[in-house]
């Protein structure tokens, strides 16, 4: 099945996709989150689509496209789980998971504008899939625990700003990965039984061109890997959105450009969908702040 959020911000309305016709579920349900996602939900809107309950909703292909999930409790994120990747940010691949944090706040719609970090020179793209949680997840036994403990797959972009992320970052990345509106996400949220997580094409592109171009069977630590180990060390909630890495082919690999305003950014996961978003320029009307790592020197230099 395939879920999705449509109409303005904080006013989407959540359906759920017959082919390519949107039904509501609002009596089913009030949003696509986790109390829908653990209480049942999936199964409740399958059995009234099936039943023809669900009315279509004419307007959706005139609407605003959110993000599939209305916003999680936590965000939380693989770092460096494709060798290539690693390789091209000049390290090693990990032999433990590395996890880091985005902000709920990050998680925005497929198709909405990102805005550039105020002082930002190197903001990034990262083509990732991302797993919802359906229910409360802690202390696994196993990887093969996981995957029943899964709502389904997102496409995910998982924008970063390299100089807050490692110049500035204390050694922690999170500050270079929670501007908000740094985590388009959707356009649907699909059910397990829909796809193989372990078998997807990746891909993204700016203003056209091709950047990434992978497949989920590269990843290091797989998607049942990750939740069992994350599980291990932090509780994860029904609607939380897990993160799972990104393949080769981002500026910091020093091969393409970062992204200014005005440039275009897609990214595509087989069966996931396809997104794009316009980036635009800090808050207008705003002059640029100095680059964080030159605001630093600056406080040190006067002490």
């Amino acid at each position: 099945m395939r879920f999705a959020r449509l109409g303005p911000v904080d006013e989407e309305i959540p359906v759920v996709y017959s082919g390519d016709t949107a039904h509501d579920l609002r009596s089913i349900t009030a949003d696509v989150d986790g109390v829908f996602l653990a209480g049942g939900g999936v199964e409740r809107a399958r059995a009234a689509l099936e039943s023809g309950a669900l009315p279509v909703l004419d307007d959706a292909g005139s609407l605003r496209i959110g993000a599939p999930i209305a916003r999680p409790s936590a965000v939380v994120c693989i770092g460096m789980n494709y060798a290539a990747h690693a390789a091209e940010s000049g390290s090693a691949p990990p032999e433990i998971p590395i996890m880091f944090l985005k902000t709920p706040n990050t998680v925005v719609g497929p198709n909405d504008d990102v805005r550039i970090p105020r002082g930002s020179t190197k903001t990034d793209w990262e083509v990732e899939l991302g797993v919802v949680i359906g229910e409360r997840t802690s202390y696994l036994d196993s990887p093969d625990e996981a995957l029943g403990r899964i709502a389904g797959f997102v496409t995910a972009n998982d924008v970063s700003e390299r100089d807050f992320q490692l110049a500035v970052s204390g050694g922690q990345w999170s500050k270079g990965k929670s501007a908000p509106g740094f985590n388009p996400t959707g356009p649907w949220l699909v059910t397990p039984d829909e796809v193989d997580a372990g078998a997807l094409r990746l891909r993204s592109w700016v203003n056209g061109e091709p950047r990434q171009d992978s497949t989920t069977a590269d990843l290091i630590f797989d998607v049942a890997t990750v939740i069992w180990h994350l599980s291990q060390y932090l509780q994860l909630e029904p609607g939380d959105l897990v993160l799972t890495g990104t393949p080769e082919g981002v500026a910091l690999s020093g091969r393409f450009p970062y992204l200014s305003a005005g440039d275009v950014c897609e990214i595509e996961i087989e069966g996931l969908g396809r997104q794009r978003q316009r980036f635009v320029d800090p808050v207008p009307g705003v002059a640029p702040a100095a680059k964080p790592a030159e605001a630093l020197a600056a406080m040190e230099a006067g002490r």
